[in-house]
């Protein structure tokens, strides 16, 4: 037990030690925590769903129809007439043959890159990619190679080199990074997966609800959904709810419910969730001007931000502002937590060395006020 007590001592020692903060409530972009009420801009609510009164409503009217849990995997009597509607509804709105649902993001990720892909082949990930698809690579046995974040010209530089050494090759990236922000150039990964006979998957997990004519994500915006081989997302950010799912060819989903190990072991989640993420689905549909007026603020708040002179970076409504160093982050953080705003230190190993930041979360709960004078309050705060 000695390496334990060791690699707690160590994280103390540099600031580094994570410990969970228990929320008493939390309800329209505030939370309350030990007692004190903040605003919060650590949350991925972001079209503010998941308070919405018909998710709740949704929810009550499958827990008195189907009880509070299926009870058992989707391969033996756990795959509800809900779970099946929910998957239709899916496939429909990435506009894709087929999809199936998983239980978190990370069971997601780790399953269908680790049932697809093996040791005589190849996966070519951005460098920023999320743990869980690193994990699944891991998993995999496949050979990875990392190309520069957003950079399809060194991506092509390691197909050139690599791509002929191996049986299948898939590139994959997110299309909204969870700690910048920004997003890829998809068109152009797209061609290269073409040039060089690879598939393509997304990770939409940040950007379905937001963008996109009907809220599909950055797949739909960009017209690619006919030329993207896999589109992976979570229900728990903007569509307010929990779960994960992918939708691809109806091929490679029956292949994966009968390979995918993190599927296949298990218990189907409860229709409680599963009648939410509905929901949650036909509100982004009947209320585009929740993504619409978000995006609006986030652009404002990031341009007022940069005329303080901070470093600021994303396109989304993620905003990171770089304070560097930890300490900085951090000091930083605590300022702004006793003005009332719960706003957390992203620290490495999370974001590279020195890029310590401090990630504004906005949803749309955070009105033109809130935000207006949260700009004040920050130039307040040394960053």
């Amino acid at each position: 037990m000695g390496e334990i007590r060791a690699f707690l001592d160590k994280r103390k020692e540099e600031g580094l030690l994570r410990r969970l903060n228990p929320v008493s409530s939390r309800r329209k972009g505030g939370i309350t925590l030990g007692g004190k009420e903040y605003i919060d801009f650590s949350s991925n609510d972001y079209l503010g769903l998941s308070g919405h009164p018909k998710l709740i409503e949704a929810s009550k009217i499958a827990l008195d129809e189907f009880g509070s849990s299926s009870s058992a995997s989707r391969l033996l009597s756990g795959s509800l007439k809900i779970h099946h509607r929910l998957e239709r509804e899916l496939a429909g709105f990435k506009n894709k043959e087929s999809s199936l649902v998983f239980n978190s993001g990370y069971q997601a990720n780790v399953g269908i890159l680790s049932s697809l892909y093996g040791e005589r082949d190849a996966i070519f990930s951005d460098k920023l990619n999320h743990a869980s698809i690193i994990d699944g690579i891991s998993l995999s046995g496949a050979r990875i190679f990392r190309f520069f974040h957003n950079d399809p010209e060194h991506l092509e530089l390691l197909l050139k080199r690599r791509r002929g050494e191996f049986k299948k090759a898939l590139i994959i990236t997110e299309t909204i990074f969870s700690m910048d922000g920004d997003r890829p150039p998809l068109k152009a990964l797209v061609e290269l997966k073409e040039r060089y006979g690879c598939r393509i998957m997304v990770d939409e997990a940040h950007a379905t609800g937001i963008f996109g004519k009907n809220g599909a994500g950055i797949v739909e915006e960009k017209g690619l959904s006919d030329r993207v081989d896999l589109i992976m997302g979570t229900f728990s950010k903007a569509l307010g709810s929990f779960g994960a799912y992918v939708a691809a060819s109806a091929e490679i989903i029956e292949y994966l419910i009968n390979a995918c190990r993190s599927f296949i072991y298990s218990t189907s989640l409860p229709p409680a969730v599963i009648a939410a993420n509905l929901a949650g689905l036909e509100m982004v549909k009947q209320e585009p001007y929740r993504r619409q007026e978000l995006l609006q603020r986030a652009d404002f708040f990031r341009g007022a931000l940069k005329t303080l002179g901070l470093e600021v970076r994303g396109l989304s409504q993620i905003v990171p502002v770089i304070a560097g160093a930890s300490e900085n982050a951090q000091k930083a953080a605590r300022s702004l937590q006793e003005k009332g705003y719960w706003v957390m230190p992203i620290r490495p190993p999370t974001v590279p060395a020195k890029e310590a930041r401090l990630r504004f979360s906005l949803t749309y709960d955070h009105g033109m006020d809130v935000l207006k004078k949260l700009i004040e309050d920050i130039a307040d705060v040394k960053i």
